[in-house]
């Protein structure tokens, strides 16, 4: 018999582990499922999640990952739709339960009871191979690289898909916090959908960065009083906090408008402050955004081969992933790290 085809990939062992390289057999695929030949892979601040065991329900060894690009190698019983070769996406949104109330909704991302995620509940991307739910791919644009597509199925499709469903419309206020790895995209969307983008950073050297990325104004929230500068404007339509720091957001909610949300999408640890009195006065308040679906992540690379959105990467191989989860951690990486398999 035959020795089986080995891969490497980056594991983590038990909660708290260090990260491994290993080997491991090549898997193959189960029903509905496919194996994705993979070429790159973001690292995602949320690969901490597998790395500390945060996530409930996490089995070990797991490989962490859900920013993926890659190529169909093989095809799974009773998959439909899909053809070896084709370009794909797996973004975190892994799978669902496809019978609880709400993927009957057809809100598949909201899934009650199995709601999967790459690279977390199941084996991600930081890999040379890897199986996905055949419901949980997004067609790549021929001129996207795979490089690009990999920070789009995550930071991407959570700044694009919090955006267009936010209810603002064109013309209208709507101030990015942050210009990060989620930021530094959510510049280029609220731009690109023609929205009065105003870019919100700490220190004046950012200002070149934000214009060149689209935005039409830029503030500095270490000099400048972000509330009354937005008010000045009319007041934002949206807030795109794309931070994690409390008081940044906290900062900045009294420049919401009239119906103005602050758009939560960067996870921290404190709790945010605002002014029951003005958020009653101008039916503003305060939502989060998680995610999407395959699709929307389909429909996040679509959109961003149209208008030209890319992000900013680093590329780093697959046995310096270590170096790669460091400088993310450490914000010293602008502004996303993808790991490459050599594919």
């Amino acid at each position: 018999m035959a020795a089986a085809k080995k891969m490497t990939v980056v594991q983590v062992a038990k909660a708290h582990g260090p990260w491994e390289i290993v080997e491991r057999d090549i898997p193959n695929p189960g029903p509905g499922d496919v194996r994705v030949k993979v070429q790159a892979c973001g690292v995602c601040h949320s690969d901490v999640l597998t790395k500390e065991g945060w996530w409930p329900g996490i089995s070990y060894p797991c490989v962490p990952g859900h920013e993926a690009a890659g190529v169909i190698d093989v095809l799974g019983e009773g998959v439909k739709g899909w053809k070896v070769g084709e370009r794909v996406g797996v973004g975190w949104f892994g799978g669902s339960c496809g019978y609880c109330d709400s993927c009957r909704r057809g809100d598949f991302a909201m899934c009650l009871v199995n709601r999967e995620v790459t690279g977390v509940t199941r084996d991600g991307g930081h890999a040379e191979y890897m199986i996905a739910h055949s419901d949980a791919l997004a067609r790549i644009p021929d001129d996207v690289t795979p490089v690009d597509a990999g920070p789009l199925v995550c930071a991407g499709v959570t700044t694009f898909n919090a955006l267009r469903n936010a209810g603002a419309r064109a013309g209208q206020v709507v101030a990015i916090l942050g210009i990060g790895g989620l930021g530094h995209l959510g510049v280029q969307y609220a731009a690109k959908m023609g929205f009065k983008t105003v870019a919100i950073a700490r220190g004046a050297d950012k200002e070149a960065l934000a214009k060149k990325l689209g935005a039409h104004v830029y503030l500095d929230n270490g000099t400048q009083d972000i509330s009354k500068e937005l008010q000045k404007m009319g007041g934002a339509r949206i807030i795109l906090a794309t931070v994690t720091a409390a008081d940044a957001m906290t900062q900045s909610i009294g420049g919401l408008g009239i119906d103005g949300q602050l758009l939560v999408v960067g996870a921290g640890e404190k709790p945010i402050e605002f002014n029951a009195t003005q958020a009653i006065s101008f039916r503003s308040g305060v939502r989060s955004w998680y995610s999407g679906t395959s699709m929307d992540s389909q429909e996040t690379l679509a959109f961003s081969a149209l208008s030209g959105v890319r992000p900013m990467t680093q590329t780093f191989p697959l046995e310096k992933y270590q170096e790669a989860y460091d400088a993310m951690m450490n914000s010293t990486v602008r502004f996303r790290a993808v790991i490459t398999t050599g594919h």
